[in-house]
């Protein structure tokens, strides 16, 4: 076996819930590294401004939230490592990480992957991913800087993003499958941007295709609520309907998934694995919030310093026995 990086806690994942469970673990002297394959901060880090996290009157710029919570955890000694986790496998009283940077063991791991950006999976999204399909509103929104976009979704995210896009399209058209999911808050906030025609709801429209030429995409097909084949010409198109764990590699560890893919845990945020724990977005019944996130991550950490802390004082009892 090659030689394995050994840490006291391995947190997979650097979105609120990690960075918050380390800033509680590294303070406590506890050696955590954190693992993170795309954006620290995770979507957190992607959003425009959140108005609802504690503390910040005027709201917050998700980046800068990110960031402060990167630096924070970082005073007290988190490392980061940039690297993709492919396989977690339990093994005796240790878990071993096989990841892009190399296989890595720890005595307690927290699973805080978060969660990716559903696809409609319809013809062209793939095709034009990145070249007129988006799924980041403050990461391309910029490019579209006085044209005309196609938003799909009704639910928070899609109202929250369609609402940032308004700086820079000159039209939204926002194509609902079935009802507005959007909260009143929300709702309320989309009214004036309706009002002065720059966005148009559409209820009861089903997205079937995605065309486009070799310059980008140019429409979204689809149908009605009556059947009837619909067009909708853009110069881009930005998909917010919903979100799914990042488990994947998950799969062949032991670790309990939902039907959803979701990671289930008990009262004290520990998976099926002993020494394994999950947080935040990830975990089956979370409410899909920063600020819950980020408890979810002190809890995590607390309970991740007991589980240390048992080991440690199982072990002393262990010498006893064997030198009394």
């Amino acid at each position: 076996m090659s030689e394995q990086i050994k840490h006291e806690v391995i947190m997979i994942g650097a979105g609120p819930a990690a960075l918050t469970a380390a800033i509680y673990t590294t303070r406590e002297d506890i050696d955590t590294l954190l693992i993170e394959k795309g954006v620290v901060g995770g979507l957190a880090a992607v959003t425009d401004v959140i108005d609802n996290y504690p503390g910040f009157a005027k709201g917050v710029k998700g980046l800068d939230l990110a960031d402060d919570l990167r630096q924070q955890a970082e005073r007290f000694g988190t490392e980061i490592e940039l690297a993709e986790v492919s396989e977690l496998i339990k093994e005796d009283k240790l878990i071993r990480l096989k990841t892009t940077a190399g296989e890595m063991v720890a005595d307690a791991v927290l699973i805080a992957t978060g969660c990716d950006y559903k696809r409609t999976g319809i013809p062209g999204e793939e095709k034009y991913y990145a070249r007129g399909v988006h799924f980041c509103a403050t990461c391309d929104g910029a490019f579209y800087r006085d044209k005309r976009l196609v938003v799909i979704g009704g639910g928070n995210s899609a109202f929250q993003e369609s609402i940032f896009l308004t700086r820079y399209a000159n039209h939204i058209d926002i194509l609902v499958r079935s009802q507005i999911k959007a909260s009143d808050v929300l709702q309320k906030e989309m009214q004036p941007f309706i009002d002065q025609g720059k966005v148009s709801v559409h209820l009861g429209v089903t997205p079937l295709e995605i065309v486009g030429d070799e310059n980008g995409v140019t429409a979204v097909n689809g149908t009605d609520a009556n059947g009837n084949k619909v067009e909708f010409k853009t110069d881009g198109v930005f998909e917010f309907i919903g979100l799914k764990p990042n488990t994947s590699f998950l799969r062949e560890s032991g670790v309990r998934l939902n039907e959803q893919g979701f990671v289930i845990t008990d009262e004290n945020l520990e998976t099926s694995i002993e020494g394994v724990f999950a947080a935040g977005d990830v975990r089956s019944g979370a409410t899909m919030q920063i600020a819950s996130a980020s408890g979810e991550g002190a809890t995590a950490a607390l309970k991740i310093r007991e589980y240390l802390e048992g080991r440690l004082h199982n072990s002393e009892l262990r010498q006893l026995e064997v030198n009394p």
